[in-house]
């Protein structure tokens, strides 16, 4: 089976990230989308992360029912920081049949020479990069593990879905309208 590892601390989960996996579930060769609920991504601070268990539950009810993508959180039981490196390690020595490719933004294709053990990753792993506008994917985008995706450009970000929750407005539309209710109803985000 071929997983791509959809990586992120979903700080909230928006429709945003839900249409790219979508999107990658149904317009690529990947089997399955696993959206890994970072705990701490060694390049940003942990302040400001909710809970574990409560972003993790998010992605859940972002999912629902839909068979090709699953949450996980296998990362919350590695070393903290958390190395993709690390993570496809253990995700190979625990599921020697599938194989893993990772999923990100141009953007991080951008600074990936930044991750730890980036060569290695690269020589078993295919990595799927979704456009962003305001990058080109740097030096590695000819890369013969790279592999451009035609999905829609996301310009909704966690960062402004928090800030807004805090200024009070409405970001119904932004949310899957489970993640929306779960949201309000734990007051996330309004301090």
């Amino acid at each position: 089976m071929k997983i791509g590892l959809y990586f992120g601390s979903f700080n909230p989960v928006h429709n945003g990230h839900m249409m790219i996996a979508n999107y990658l579930a149904e317009y690529s060769d990947l089997d399955q989308i696993w959206m890994v609920v970072s705990p701490q991504n060694p390049l940003k601070p942990a302040n400001g992360l909710l809970q574990d268990y409560h972003r993790f539950h998010l992605v859940e009810l972002a999912i629902g029912d839909y068979k090709k993508i699953k949450a996980s959180k296998i990362e919350f039981d590695l070393p903290k920081p958390s190395y993709t490196i690390h993570t496809l390690t253990y995700l190979k020595e625990k599921f020697p049949d599938y194989s893993f490719s990772l999923i990100m933004g141009a953007d991080n294709l951008q600074t990936f020479h930044k991750w730890k053990n980036y060569e290695m990753i690269l020589e078993e792993h295919d990595l799927y990069i979704y456009p962003r506008r305001e990058s080109d994917g740097g030096d590695l985008k000819h890369h013969a593990r790279v592999k451009w995706i035609d999905a829609p450009i996301m310009e909704v970000s966690s960062t402004m879905i928090r800030k807004a929750i805090k200024d009070k407005k409405d970001v119904r539309f932004f949310l899957p309208a489970a993640v929306a209710s779960y949201v309000e109803e734990m007051s996330f985000y309004k301090k």
